[in-house]
């Protein structure tokens, strides 16, 4: 048996980055009300009872993270003669929630059979996010058509004259309804346990240390990981824990899609010993029925229940309370002068408002009321120079809330104007403001998130830590930004993906903090725009498991859709438990 060629995958193997999309949408497109008005009479340039009624079909283009070029996604089919489309052909996009999945909806009326676009008259067109749409209420939103003086070419990307039909640039042009729907299958989650009995000895002064890994099947022939088990120390007849796995990333849907199993004797140094290997299919793991030679291995337990999701709970009515916590200690710099991190700059925004712009304009689309609070800490607040690690940028103590991002932004520029930068970096007292919230509303309907941006070393480890452990209960995440050049070895600690976080010997429930340092994101090339994609990606990339874990952990389920029609539940594929254990032999 030949030695599997990449051994260092299988060391540097992270569950987390080798996941495959949190899900698939499939968005529909509809128009209602007066696409007549986008179609003008070539003699009078204005709407006219004679004209036509369009022939309409809808493009979808997506934008890339890399070079922001506009790409055909995919188009609707025609629909004759109606002012009001209702188009049956869907898109089904992977979606993402870390990222900013830019949208373009383009309508044409169709004169011809020509694919090309410039053959047709542009009606409209309109502008959205993924997370917009599925961040509405019942996922669906209603944008403007508009008519732009300009469009871009579907093919060279560049700006063309976008009105070919009379249409006066900048006019609205009806209703354009997008609604998105998680599709259902690949929902179920697999939980599994195996065994092995007398597995080859590997090391030379004792027994060996087996661990699994599983692979799924590709159509190129080749294998993912998609699992890694605990490694058993010192044992030829290891148990291995039960482990939960999504049946997207074990098959991705197809229930007999090969499944491969390796076996390894751990070592230190990462060059892990081959046992074995055997190949089955999730249909077989179900049926438990599967037969292999050389070394036996057992299943012990196989389960499948069906997971509610993220966007589950968000279709369902859930709330995201956005708030931030800005650091405005000494360490910063003075803000009048280009060496701060405070400095406000006309050309040019600093790191923490670059920091809060990525992830706000993320965020900002799955909380309806768009009034965040925002607060402040590590300053000397006018007039008696009292220092507070809890004061509202806005100056209102009963209200912190501003109006959106650019209203967190306008705040958190007329705080540096009026406050002294000061000290030291406390973080429990945000910690605490934001858990005494999200303790108020615990049924599901609301999750916080807390961005905290800092620049310095955390002065109150014990008491962060403290707040930290008590929060990991309430429905709430914490996001940290570390700006500057400071270590940041506490927000590692805080962050707590390898070790949970204690205080008094009390472990947190969940790992509710996800931190980057900001430097690792400063593009050398100027690119602002790519570089805070991939920041605000990488730390919003949990906050979906984490409010998952929350709503699993209290027993809630996700709420019916507020506007969706009452329906049956889908039916899941018929699946037959196993009567007995499963014994596979490698």
């Amino acid at each position: 048996m030949e030695q599997p060629e990449d051994m260092a995958s299988l060391s540097e193997f992270d569950s987390l980055a080798g996941s495959i999309p949190a899900t698939k949408v499939e968005i529909t497109v509809s128009c209602s009300s007066a696409l007549a008005s986008c179609v003008l009479c070539a003699v009078c340039r204005v709407p006219c009872a004679v004209c036509r009624v369009p022939c309409a079909v809808c493009v979808m283009y997506t934008q890339g993270m890399e070079n922001k070029q506009w790409r055909e996604f995919g188009r609707t089919e025609v629909i004759d003669n109606t002012l009001n489309p209702d188009f049956v052909r869907k898109f089904i996009v992977d979606y993402f929630f870390e990222e900013k999945q830019n949208l373009r909806f383009d309508l044409y009326d169709v004169d011809s059979k020509s694919p090309d676009l410039s053959k047709h008259d542009f009606l409209g067109q309109a502008f959205c996010t993924l997370g917009e749409i599925v961040g509405s209420p019942g996922s669906r939103l209603e944008k403007p058509l508009t008519i732009g003086a300009f469009s871009l070419n579907s093919r060279t990307g560049k700006p063309m004259p976008a009105v070919s039909n009379g249409g006066v640039p900048g006019k609205k042009c009806g209703t354009i309804i997008l609604s998105a729907e998680e599709l259902s299958n690949c929902r179920d989650v697999a939980t599994m346990q195996f065994c092995a009995n007398k597995l080859d000895k590997k090391d030379f002064f004792g027994k060996s240390d087996p661990f699994l890994v599983f692979y799924r099947s590709n159509e190129d022939g080749t294998f993912t990981i998609c699992h890694k088990t605990e490694v058993m120390k010192n044992t030829l007849n290891p148990v291995w824990q039960t482990f939960s796995i999504p049946v997207r990333a074990l098959c991705n849907g197809d229930y007999d899609r090969t499944i491969k199993v390796e076996v390894y004797d751990w070592d230190r140094d990462g060059s892990h010993d081959f046992i074995g290997e055997f190949t089955t299919s999730y249909r077989e793991l179900a049926r438990g029925q599967s037969q292999f030679n050389i070394y036996e291995v057992t299943l012990l337990s196989f389960a499948v229940e069906s997971e509610c999701t993220f966007l589950d709970y968000i279709k369902g009515g859930t709330q995201i309370n956005f708030t931030v916590a800005i650091d405005f200690t000494a360490s910063n710099g003075n803000p009048s002068q280009s060496t701060s991190l405070h400095y406000m700059s006309p050309y040019q925004l600093n790191a923490y408002a670059l920091a809060l712009t990525a992830v706000g304009e993320i965020i900002q689309h799955y909380d309806s009321d768009k009034m965040f609070p925002a607060l402040g800490f590590g300053a000397k607040l006018p007039p008696d120079g009292r220092v507070s690690h809890e004061f509202p940028l806005n100056g209102n103590q009963e209200n912190p809330s501003c109006c959106g991002i650019d209203g967190i932004l306008e705040a958190y520029h007329h705080s540096l104007r009026t406050v002294q930068l000061y000290g030291p970096t406390n973080f429990a007292p945000v910690v605490t403001h934001v858990a005494r919230n999200a303790a108020t509303v615990q049924d599901g309907s609301q999750y916080s998130v807390l961005l905290i941006i800092t620049d310095g070393v955390i002065s109150d480890m014990a008491q962060t830590k403290e707040a930290i452990v008590n929060a990991a209960k309430l429905p709430m995440s914490i996001i940290i930004i570390g700006v500057g050049q400071a270590e940041f070895d506490a927000m590692v600690e805080l962050d707590g993906d390898d070790v949970r976080i204690s205080s008094r010997g009390k472990l947190a429930e969940r790992d509710i903090v996800q931190f980057v340092p900001f430097r690792d994101y400063v593009d050398r090339t100027g690119n602002h725009v790519l570089s805070m994609a991939r920041l605000a990606r990488d730390v919003l990339a949990e906050i979906p498991d984490q409010l998952v874990s929350y709503m699993k952990a209290q027993g809630i389920r996700p709420r019916p859709p507020p506007t969706a029609p009452a329906s049956s539940p889908p039916q899941s594929p018929e699946r037959t438990p196993p009567a007995s254990p499963l014994h596979t032999h490698i």
